[in-house]
């Protein structure tokens, strides 16, 4: 039996979709989701949850430890992400997630109004033994068969050889908390530690005119950004934070800035994209 904590497989940034026949015996396509790393560890006496660097999550999230242990037989690990659905924004919610964790006393009320759900991608142990050099095809269809009658809220992921069905989930699912895609080989195998993977993330993109800046133009603090409308009348549109400002990325997907020159006459201040 495997033992937490085990480092998970990793992805890699690319800028491109990679082709179907790029990956080792050739590419799968899952929608990249915005939330936590788990990794679900099924033993006899308990349920453990391990976070991406390794710590424990069973105390701040026991629906999904109390629905591993009903629905999953002793033995079995399996590698995904925890999201939580909020309804009224009809999207994943990063700060519910968050909220897990500082909740306190208040966590119960916390697990009733948004309960979490797992997204399962992988499956690396089975009463029967280790699945890590096993290649990913196989390792797939062992985990649809493992989930064929889990409830909801243990789901498995999707997954699609197709690239355009992969560039479709991009487009339509990005407001409901999708960031991306991963992609992986079909005949590769689990290995923790590793970047075997890729992951492209969705970019958004738009113009806007700087209204104002805290800090000096080559290291802003804060950006106040407005758009151009009909009338040459600059609206505020944000105020971009600190990180984002300097071309950090914002946990959730927040906006990266880059600045151009602009030649428009009377605006000589750089034009953030």
């Amino acid at each position: 039996m495997l033992r937490p904590p085990i480092e998970p497989m990793h992805a890699a940034p690319v800028r491109r979709l990679p082709e179907p026949d790029s990956c080792a015996g050739g590419c799968v396509y899952e929608p990249k989701w915005d939330g936590w790393r788990a990794l679900v560890f099924v033993e006899e006496d308990r349920v453990y949850l391990q976070s991406r660097s390794g710590r424990p999550l069973a105390a701040y999230f026991p629906d999904i430890s109390r629905l591993a242990r009903n629905a999953l037989p002793a033995g079995t690990v399996v590698d995904g992400e925890l999201i939580i659905w909020e309804a009224q924004r009809a999207a994943t919610s990063f700060a519910l997630l968050q909220r897990r964790v500082s909740a306190g006393r208040h966590l119960p009320r916390e697990v009733a109004a948004h309960p979490a759900h797992l997204v399962v991608f992988d499956l690396l142990h089975t009463p029967a033994g280790p699945l890590l050099s096993a290649p990913l095809a196989q390792r797939a269809a062992r985990l649809t068969s493992l989930l064929a009658d889990a409830p909801p809220q243990l789901t498995r992921c999707p997954q699609t050889v197709d690239p355009q069905i992969a560039t479709d989930w991009m487009r339509d699912w990005a407001d409901a908390g999708v960031e991306g895609l991963v992609i992986k080989g079909l005949a590769g195998t689990y290995q923790p530690g590793r970047r075997g993977w890729a992951k492209l993330r969705t970019r958004t993109t738009t113009e806007a005119i700087v209204g104002g800046v805290t800090g000096s133009l080559a290291d802003p603090g804060t950006l106040l950004l407005g758009h151009l409308d009909r009338t040459a009348h600059r609206p505020p549109a944000a105020a971009v934070p600190p990180g984002a400002a300097r071309g950090g990325r914002r946990r959730g997907g927040g906006p990266r800035v880059r600045a151009r020159p602009m030649a428009t006459p009377g605006h000589v201040r750089p034009l953030p994209t």
